[in-house]
């Protein structure tokens, strides 16, 4: 057993608790894990972040449900539409250069982060809960399954803020909700990818098995932890994590200029947040 698959076990218990904490965030983690840690080729780190988070929201969902947490309509509803269009990813992404793919991953873990950062979740859901047409519904979980499908995200932290908003479900209903999603996209956009990946599945159900474990962790103790700070945390993790990927991915002088502009941005948006917190 390698050294990298060694660290990549060890470092898949935070995937497992961001999953069981905030119903999202794993494949976020999963991907830049299996690429850069334990050596796979991004394809089939994609592919395998699917079976490994679609494994590990399924079992979280049991513990969830056992609390109330899962409306198991809305998910199934929201659920058909996004394992569409997380097929369709699937195949398209199998099908593109592997740099376009990671750069693409990148740019979906700076967003999320800055969307954890800047609190998006919890401004959301202090709004008006509207319920949207079931066409709109389906048509949120279509583009929200074809995006993650493509890319390998499991989309908890684009799926939770449609579920609040569109379903009007407060928010442990919505996490909890949330993983059953996510488990029925990532397996479909896994089948996707399977048409023309091939994964190593002994590494994979190792890192699947720590997953899991530590997914049980963070479901019993989600409730003990204040979300905000988590949240925060999580998402400079997920920030500087994007930036690795830009420079990875990305010639030297690109990825300095990438990560000079994300923090730019990010200083320029947290001081408009702090001065609109000030005047109101």
């Amino acid at each position: 057993m390698s050294g990298g698959l060694i660290l990549a076990m060890v470092l898949a218990v935070g995937i497992g608790i961001s999953l069981g904490l905030l119903g999202g965030g794993g494949t976020i983690l999963a991907v830049p894990l299996l690429t850069y840690v334990a050596g796979m080729p991004p394809k089939e780190a994609i592919a395998a972040s699917m079976f490994i988070i679609g494994v590990t929201s399924a079992v979280s969902v049991v513990a969830h449900a056992r609390r109330g947490n899962v409306q198991w309509r809305t998910g199934f509803l929201f659920g058909a539409a996004a394992m569409v269009g997380a097929f369709g990813g699937g195949l398209l992404g199998s099908r593109l250069p592997s740099v376009v793919l990671m750069v693409a991953f990148g740019v979906m873990m700076v967003a999320t982060a800055l969307a954890m950062i800047l609190d998006r979740r919890a401004q959301a859901a202090a709004g008006p809960r509207k319920k949207l047409p079931l066409a709109k519904i389906l048509l949120e979980g279509l583009v929200v399954g074809l995006v993650t499908g493509m890319v390998g995200a499991g989309g908890g932290f684009l799926v939770v803020p449609a579920l609040v908003l569109l379903g009007g479900l407060a928010m442990p209903a919505a996490v909890g909700t949330s993983l059953l999603i996510i488990s029925m996209k990532s397996f479909t956009g896994l089948a996707g990818y399977l048409t023309s990946v091939s994964i190593d599945w002994g590494p994979v159900l190792m890192i699947t098995g720590i997953t899991v474990i530590g997914a049980l962790i963070g479901t019993a103790f989600g409730k003990h932890v204040p979300e905000k700070a988590l949240k925060k945390a999580f998402g400079y993790l997920v920030l500087a994590m994007g930036i690795v990927v830009f420079f990875q991915e990305l010639p030297l002088i690109v990825g300095l200029g990438a990560g000079a502009v994300i923090l730019a941005l990010l200083g320029t948006l947290l001081y408009r947040q702090r001065r609109v917190q000030l005047a109101s």
